[in-house]
């Protein structure tokens, strides 16, 4: 496979065959995110795609589930998201579901009628950064939604017959705000009721715009240990039927993750287990270069 830039797909799509249709993301201000900022975003040409997907398919590739990437591809016109559908499953007639990245802008600009569509030529799961649920924190992050903007876009992707699941970030909000988040989100995932949840929980990069924001005093950045109890609430709180949910701490060796409410117990006192470890180390943030 040829690929430019960072793979960046979520663990639960580690099984799926990874089909790049385009470079970078096109939304791309994000102001934590270092991912594609060093990228151009354009679509690739139909024909590398057509040739990967015969390169799969010449060594016997058939697989049940594709991820397309990269940053957003359902960014892309409906017309070449079809068009594309339609090669993957002739290249691989055992195909059972196509999942992607999306924004929620790249949700509302589709109408219903093109939402149904695509779900009917096979694709099931979007994943969205839904990082928090406050709208002046979506604000300072240049995230170009709101709360009720990813409500609409979730209720139109539920009506065309498609599930979502969420990307979110403990610490996102800053020092202070953690339960304040972890109450908003588990309101929000409770009424929006997502098949899935990862959370990457915030890494600070050096080189991204935020890191401005914390030189400049506008953003205080909160430690591990209240990203632990900020996670520990969401759980706590979030009562979604059969959410597979999956919680990363890159700066600490430490991951929970199960099925609710099934897994509740067990993960909640994993989570105390470390929230006990950490209250009594230094505080740790976690910045990379």
């Amino acid at each position: 496979m040829e690929y430019e830039g960072q793979i960046c797909r979520g663990p639960m799509e580690r099984a799926s065959f990874m089909l790049p249709i385009s470079v970078g993301c096109s939304y791309n201000q994000c102001r934590f995110c270092m991912l594609f900022k060093h990228l151009t975003y354009r679509e690739l040409p139909m024909e590398q795609i057509e040739a990967e997907l015969q390169r799969v398919r010449s060594v016997g590739g058939n697989p049940k589930q594709v991820f397309l990437g990269d940053g957003n591809a359902f960014s892309a016109r409906t017309d070449r998201l079809l068009a594309i559908l339609d090669r993957v499953h002739q290249a691989f007639p055992a195909c059972e579901s196509v999942h992607m990245d999306a924004t929620i802008h790249d949700i509302l600009r589709k109408p219903a009628q093109e939402l149904e569509a695509l779900s009917a030529a096979g694709v099931r799961t979007l994943y969205l950064g839904i990082e928090c649920a406050l709208d002046d924190v979506l604000a300072q992050m240049n995230k170009g939604q709101t709360v009720a903007q990813a409500e609409e876009a979730i209720e139109k992707l539920h009506q065309a017959g498609m599930r979502y699941g969420a990307h979110m970030m403990t610490g996102i909000c800053g020092k202070g705000r953690g339960l304040e988040n972890a109450q908003a989100l588990a309101e929000f995932y409770n009424r929006t009721r997502p098949d899935r949840i990862v959370n990457f929980s915030l890494f600070l990069h050096r080189r991204a715009p935020l890191y401005q924001d914390i030189l400049a005093g506008r953003f205080v950045p909160a430690d591990e240990l209240e990203n632990l109890r900020e996670e520990r609430r969401l759980l706590e709180l979030l009562e979604t039927d059969g959410l597979s949910y999956d919680g990363f701490h890159d700066f600490l060796p430490f991951r929970v993750r199960g099925l609710l409410p099934r897994d509740k117990e067990k993960m909640l006192q994993k989570l105390d287990e470390a929230i006990e470890t950490y209250a009594e180390q230094e505080p740790a943030v976690a910045f990379v270069e």
